[in-house]
């Protein structure tokens, strides 16, 4: 079954969300210069990235 196009963005910004709220508390507020990029990744690079920052030790990762 497709998705209609605003559950897709729906769906992309509740990830966005998600990551964000856990990369806040692990690191603190991030720079928006790291904001930005997160908030234009689609939900398969989200997962990965979600996947990801569990083995996160600083923001240097993240920025890698």
């Amino acid at each position: 079954m497709f998705m209609a196009k605003e559950e897709k963005k729906e769906e992309n910004e509740e990830a966005v969300i998600l990551i964000l709220r856990l990369l806040n508390r692990r690191f603190g507020e991030l720079d928006s210069n790291l904001v930005e990029p997160i908030q234009a990744l689609g939900v398969s690079e989200l997962e990965m990235l979600a996947e990801a920052l569990l083995d996160f030790s600083t923001v240097a990762d993240l920025e890698r």
